[in-house]
């Protein structure tokens, strides 16, 4: 009896979180199964710098000026003889610019390059894994992600998940308009039936219920 309550409480909880989610949005029919061709619009744009990427800042002939930082939560980084420049929301390419501003203060014609090695980005960017899976997790969006190498990611679903009743929350960038897409991640994962893999998305949010019994 006790379990029967603690497991209406969990899913009391999720149902919660769904609606919380899912207000405003709304309902459309099942995505079309992943093209694994490369496509452009599936590519993203250069890479935006989000709190906690790892850097690697490089300043040609200049060794004592090359580092290694990571992006604070508020978004800025402190480098030798720069302290609090903001990096998160920029390209790696902006942020060497800036970088050779500031460093032009004190040396002549500084080269600078900076390389994101760990990747976080802003939730923009991310694809976030809530309920029940067995990581939940927000993952940083590749080109190409299929819902397949997210669930990889987050290492499958628990026991207790109702894969089949899984949903998608997508907001669309031209409106700010948000749709909601079912998915069948138990027929794909466990039944191995590709059809029901689709593309992923920037910023999608992937909603795994628990099974009722």
């Amino acid at each position: 009896m006790a379990r029967a309550v603690q497991k209406l409480g969990l899913v009391a909880g999720l149902l919660a979180t769904l609606a919380a989610c899912s207000h405003g949005v709304r309902d459309t029919a099942q995505l079309p199964t992943a093209s694994y061709a490369a496509r452009a619009e599936t590519l993203p744009q250069s890479y935006i710098i989000g709190p906690l990427d790892s850097l690697d800042i490089f300043v040609w002939k200049n060794p004592e000026l090359t580092t290694k930082v990571v992006v604070r939560p508020d978004g800025r980084i402190t480098t030798p003889l720069i302290a609090d420049l903001p990096a998160a929301g920029k390209t790696p390419a902006q942020l060497a610019v800036d970088i050779t501003a500031k460093l032009s203060e004190y040396i002549q014609s500084p080269n600078v390059q900076v390389i994101v090695n760990s990747f976080r980005g802003p939730f923009s960017q991310q694809v976030r894994v809530l309920g029940e899976a067995a990581k939940p997790a927000a993952i940083p969006f590749r080109a190409n992600m299929t819902l397949l190498d997210v669930m990889i990611e987050v290492g499958g679903l628990t026991q207790y998940a109702a894969g089949n009743r899984a949903t998608l929350v997508r907001t669309d960038r031209a409106n700010g308009q948000q749709h909601q897409f079912a998915l069948k991640i138990g027929k794909l994962i466990k039944d191995g039936d590709a059809k029901f893999n689709v593309n992923i998305q920037p910023g999608d949010v992937i909603i795994i219920p628990q099974s009722l019994f």
